[in-house]
This record gives structure tokens, sequence and C-alpha cells, in this order.
């Protein structure tokens, strides 16, 4: 075995060429320097993969098997959400895939829909308009009562 073959960089490697070539694909992949630079904010990451499915909420699922096994499985939120997403935005068939608990997709293997089961919504709680209070009485004892009106 020839240890000088085994560790030999290239030009491209030496100088990091070959990183530059990676990132101007994962750019075009995304869409653009601008759709790439809102990823980032929006997530944090900058990567691409393939699209596996949309629910009903707009959210858009993808897959990309080079990453490790936890990370390779990723839900991007519509613009709508912006910076107030959370995990009640997803739907549970999803959750299923994304968290590895099932690797067929909502998609290609649709949940039974009992009679039973509550259609998913999304936890409206989060936002202050959900806190609006008209009015409200309490009362502690006889004669004592407090008002709280809008």
């Amino acid at each position: 075995m020839n240890l000088h073959h085994t560790y030999q960089m290239g030009v491209k490697e030496l100088l990091g060429l070959d990183k530059l070539a990676k990132l101007a694909t994962t750019v075009q992949k995304i869409g653009g320097l601008r759709a790439a630079l809102k990823q980032r904010y929006l997530m944090d990451v900058t990567r691409t993969g393939t699209l596996v499915g949309e629910d009903k909420f707009g959210n858009k699922y993808f897959e990309d098997n080079s990453y490790f096994m936890p990370r390779n499985r990723w839900v991007v939120y519509p613009d709508r959400v912006w910076l107030d997403y959370d995990a009640t935005q997803v739907a549970p068939e999803w959750h299923r895939w994304l968290h590895h608990i099932s690797d067929e997709t909502p998609t290609t293997n649709p949940p039974k829909n009992e009679k039973w089961v509550l259609t998913h919504e999304e936890n409206s709680s989060i936002f202050p308009s959900s806190f609006a209070i008209s009015s409200v009485n309490l009362s502690f004892r006889e004669g004592m009562s407090l008002n709280f009106r809008e």
C-alpha cells in the first residue's frame, strides 16, 4: 500500500476550490443568492435536498441522505409564517416521517382517516390575538367583586 497516493490532494482541494464549487451548486439549487440568504436567515443552514411532499398548511418537506440520520429530513415553512413557526404547524403524518418513525411519506402511503380522529390544527394560543378578553367578573365574597372590561 502506497501512503503517498492515499493522502495526495489535488490543487482544487488545496486551494478550497472544490468547496466554492459546492457552494455555487447549492446556491443555484436553492434559487439564487437572495433565496440562499433568506434560507440561511430563516433556518440557520444552507442546504438543498429532494422535495418529497407538501402538506395542507403549505409546509414543504425535504430529504438529503448525504447528511447523517437525524438531520437528513427537514421542513420549510411557508413565507406567511416567517419566523413565527412552531411544532404544531407540522401535521401528525408528516411528524412521523420527519422523526424517522416511518420511512414512507404521507404522499406515498396516506394515513387512514378514522372517524374518531380530529383534523389537525396549529396551536393558535401563541398569537397575541388569541388572548383577547372582553370582560371578566371575579366574585370573592358577599358584595365584593372585581370587574375588568376592555
